[in-house]
């Protein structure tokens, strides 16, 4: 099987797509032949080794992918059946899904429901997961399309690109905040109604400004969360799932106690099965086809060393996908 494999070298990370065997795959109840994984931030962090993500060497990455099922000693999961894995540590702990094998724990599967195939299940990934995961927590917290706009910080990127989709599609009023004045054409066609830029969400921030938003998606964290709680409605609610801005957050304690706003952090990689089953169910009905047609770039397990560089670099847009095979 070929692999991207991390080594380190004099406290260097080195990334090489390598022909290993697939006796060498970590223990697991199921085998899984994989199609399709993607390349995340936390991916591009352990690729370029500007992260501390990985602490064992060697290590193959890739903290999501698809595939069909080879092997199990589960009976839950039967040789040809589709499924798809996001989180639970693979490619950080564990071998991940940037290979043309993996094996894993039966109870980090998820079983492809329909409408989904592995294609579009990594277009999703990780970033779509994680999006719908934010449209959840809205929701949980009553934040309805008649509510109000609904901004998303960082939109540029797979959560936010997503999270824009996904709220437009479900009859949002979205509002997208994004660094890249090239990229407005493209959130517009995933239907942001407005955009901002990230320029004015920069400076230092009073500790509540005017009332603007009934939702909010954060993936930025640092001075663009800290603006945005200060804008939020009363009873609104901000979903917060990414520190690409830093992990800081320098605010008070005023939007909480004075306009009841509700700060709730998403985490993706340790959700537990029946959120992971509701969110899969939920993004399988909801995005239109035209989505998975202007949501990717494609790349080979050859490309993924050089393109994790340009998404350090803030070069990319959207979701890249990886062909394994």
């Amino acid at each position: 099987m070929k692999a991207l494999v991390l080594e380190q070298n004099e406290g260097k990370t080195l990334a090489s797509v390598q022909d290993i065997s697939s006796d060498r795959l970590p223990a697991g109840e199921v085998t899984v032949d994989i199609d399709w994984s993607s390349l995340n931030y936390k991916d591009a962090l352990a690729i370029t080794g500007k992260g501390k993500i990985i602490r064992e060497f060697p290590m193959v990455p890739g903290i999501d992918f698809a595939g069909t099922v080879s092997h199990s000693e589960d009976d839950r999961f039967t040789p040809g059946q589709s499924v798809v894995l996001t989180g639970w540590g693979v490619g950080e702990n564990h071998w991940g899904g940037l290979a043309e094998q993996a094996r894993v724990k039966a109870d980090w599967l998820v079983p492809l429901p329909d409408g989904l195939d592995t294609r579009k299940a990594m277009i999703l990934g990780t970033a779509g997961f994680t999006a719908m995961l934010c449209v959840l927590a809205l929701e949980d917290g009553g934040v309805n399309p008649q509510s109000g706009e609904v901004v998303v910080t960082g939109a540029s990127g797979g959560v936010g690109s997503t999270a824009v989709a996904l709220l437009s599609a479900l009859g949002y009023n979205v509002v997208a905040i994004s660094g890249r004045e090239s990229n407005h054409t493209y959130l517009t066609e995933l239907g942001a109604k407005r955009i901002l830029s990230r320029d004015e969400y920069s400076d230092n921030t009073r500790p509540l400004e005017k009332q603007l938003w009934a939702g909010a998606i954060d993936t930025v964290g640092d001075r663009m969360l800290a603006k945005v709680l200060a804008q939020m409605n009363y009873n609104s609610t901000v979903a917060a799932c990414g520190l690409a801005g830093g992990y800081t957050l320098p605010t008070t304690v005023m939007p909480f106690i004075l306009r009841n706003v509700r700060l709730q952090g998403v985490d993706s990689v340790m959700t537990p099965l029946h959120r992971r089953l509701t969110a899969w169910e939920r993004l399988a009905g909801i995005l239109p086809e035209r989505f998975y047609q202007q949501a990717a770039t494609e790349i080979t397990l050859d490309q993924a060393a050089e393109t994790a560089a340009a998404l350090i670099g803030n070069k990319v847009t959207g979701r890249t996908l990886v062909k394994t095979r």
